[in-house]
Order: C-alpha cells, then structure tokens, then sequence
C-alpha cells in the first residue's frame, strides 16, 4: 500500500518537482544553474531562509564530491533536503491503556488529542483518517465534537465515526469546552486509549476564537491535569507561506506539538515544509495526498526529498 501511496505523492508534488528539475538540464554548473535553482525553490514556496541554506549546502556537497555534472546536483538537492526535513521526522506516539489492578479505583488515563486548524484545511477529513490510523494500531478512540460552530462539521465528524465505528460525544450548538471537557471525562471512564477533539475552524487573525482555543485547552486539563497530550495543527500544503504563519500564529497559542500537512496532491507549493523546517520546525505527523483513508500516511523525509524530485 505504502508504495502506491509514494506514487499518489510523487504525482502530487510533479507541479513542484517538475519546476525544479528543469534547472538541472543545463550542461554545466555556474552561478546561472545556482541562480535558477534559488528562482525554483522561492516558487516553490521554500522560504528565503531555507532557500539560502539549501543552496549553501549544495554548494558545499558539490565541492566536497567534485561534482561536474548538473544531473547529478539533483541528487544532492535530495539529500539536502533530506537532511532539513529529517528534524520534523517523528511518529506520533499513543500508549495504550493497561486496566487498574483488582481494587483500585485509579484510572488510567487516555492520550487526549487536540486537534485545530482554519477553515477549509481538510481538518475534520484528517481526524477522521487519523481515527482510522489508530484504530488499526489498536488503540480506542473517541471523538469529541468540539467544533460547535459549524453544524456540518459535527455532522461530517458523526460520519466518521460511523465509518470507523467509534463513539462520539457531542452537543447541538453546545459550549466547545464543555464538549471537549465531558469527552475527556467520558474517555477516562469508558477506558479509551485516545480521545480526539476537533476544535472549531478559525484563522489566527480572529483574537476572540484564538481565545476560545486556549479556553478548550485550559478546561481539557482540568478534566485530566495531563492533557491535552497533543495539539495538532492541519495545515493545507497548497497555502504555502501562509501555512508557515499559521504554524507560528497556533504555537503560540496553543504550544503545539505537530502537525498533518493536508492537500500535496497537485500542489505547486511542495517547499513549505522546507521553510517550516528552516524557520518554525514542528514535528509533522502525517501528510494527506488525498481524500482517501489511506492517503494519510506518516511523513518520512527522504520520501517527501525524493518524490518531491522526481
């Protein structure tokens, strides 16, 4: 499954990769070929920051190779590459829930999931995959259907649950915390593993509804001291730059913890997880390429370098 999915990336990221891999066309390697590559990466929404770095350091894996041949400085380019994005590199890890022992009365507490992100990024479709991810590794998931604002969210949300046969808590334009709270109370007494709240659209430009995410966040550990575990941004990888200013906008916010990048498929803008690796690197949990099940699959660098190449 694992290679038709690199195959759905690799399609995904050709509107990037192919704007790239025409600079290395040439017959020789001069500052005309360094030029066209800076041109080729800022498009591709890499970022200056991680633009300047990536050039540097193929500069310098051209000279310690003695490289001759613009062809082979593509293969450079992936190993560069590789190298920045190796940081973001992390699996998201749940541990599931051993019972008390005979007698006690201490629960055992779920990994609690908090997941944001604005309208539109793929936020509710991802923590339905996400739901599904885990529950193939066997672990129990409730949702907790904080996003009150929207009735369609709540809605979508019970589809998934339906569809991966997992419990959902919500309310009919009920308060988000008070959603978000009783679902992690309901999580540590029906023995869950996992509870995921999906917290309401919003951009980081809307003060008030930023507010209301720290609000969720600081009613969520009153229900569990050590939640929320996780606190997941989605971002859609075809926003580019703009991706980037909501990673550092929702950090500081809400501390985050990772991050499902949605929407690779067709993108032009590939480079963005460069630039979040060069200038605010969260790990990135998962990456979506379509609308699929399983096209959410955890991200691994030299994947992500080498379909992005070609």
């Amino acid at each position: 499954m694992r290679t038709g999915w690199l195959d759905k990336l690799k399609a995904g990221l050709k509107k990037t990769g192919s704007a790239i891999a025409t600079v290395f066309t040439g017959t020789q390697i001069d500052d005309a070929l360094y030029e066209e590559l800076e041109t080729a990466l800022l498009m591709a929404d890499t970022g200056v920051k991680a633009t300047e770095h990536l050039l540097a350091d193929v500069k310098r894996r051209v000279k310690e190779t003695k490289t001759t041949e613009p062809s082979a400085v593509k293969g450079l380019l992936a190993d560069a590459i590789t190298d920045l994005l190796k940081p973001l590199e992390k699996p998201l890890a749940i541990g599931l829930r051993t019972p008390p022992p005979p007698g006690s009365t201490e629960l055992d507490e779920p990994t609690v999931i908090m997941v944001a992100g604005v309208n539109g990024a793929g936020k509710t479709t991802s923590i339905g995959k996400l739901t599904r991810h885990l529950s193939d590794s066997g672990a129990s998931v409730l949702l907790a259907a904080a996003d009150t604002f929207r009735a369609a969210a709540r809605e979508q949300l019970g589809v998934w649950a339906t569809r991966t046969t997992v419990d959902i808590i919500s309310q009919d334009g009920g308060d988000p915390a008070a959603v978000s709270f009783d679902a992690v109370s309901a999580g540590k007494a029906r023995g869950k593993d996992v509870v995921l709240v999906d917290t309401a659209g919003r951009l980081p430009t809307q003060l008030h509804l930023m507010e209301e995410l720290k609000k969720i966040k600081r009613v969520v550990q009153k229900a569990q001291a050590s939640a929320p575990n996780e606190v997941i941004l989605v971002i859609d990888g075809n926003t580019g730059q703009n991706a980037l200013t909501q990673v550092k906008a929702f950090d500081q916010t809400l501390g985050l913890t990772g991050l499902i990048v949605t929407k690779l498929d067709g993108t032009a803008k590939g480079g963005v997880l460069a630039a979040i690796a060069r200038e605010h690197p969260i790990p990135v949990y998962f990456i979506g390429v379509g609308e699929k099940l399983e096209d959410l699959q955890t991200f691994n660098a030299r994947e992500f370098a080498q379909a992005l190449l070609g």
